[in-house]
């Protein structure tokens, strides 16, 4: 189900639709908490109770979250 811009997640507030493939949605909001722009995945309900996914999408964030590096984008 895509996400509208002014949805609210938590601190987040959707801003709009980057993209979209097989893990998922990603789109641009507002953290709140932080004042600063990120990128916010979603994934569909049926990958909560596939452990493999769940393990595959934790990894993806653990080694999008090491990155510091010049050349990498920052939203």
């Amino acid at each position: 189900m895509p996400l509208s811009a002014g949805t609210n997640l938590g601190p987040y507030e959707v801003t709009a639709a980057i993209g979209a493939g097989g893990m998922g949605e990603v789109y641009r909001a507002r953290d709140s908490r932080l004042n600063r722009e990120v990128a916010i995945k979603v994934l569909p309900a049926s990958f909560s109770s596939d452990a493999e996914r769940l393990h595959r999408f934790e990894q993806e964030a653990l080694a999008a979250a090491a990155l510091n590096h010049q050349c990498s984008c920052r939203l």
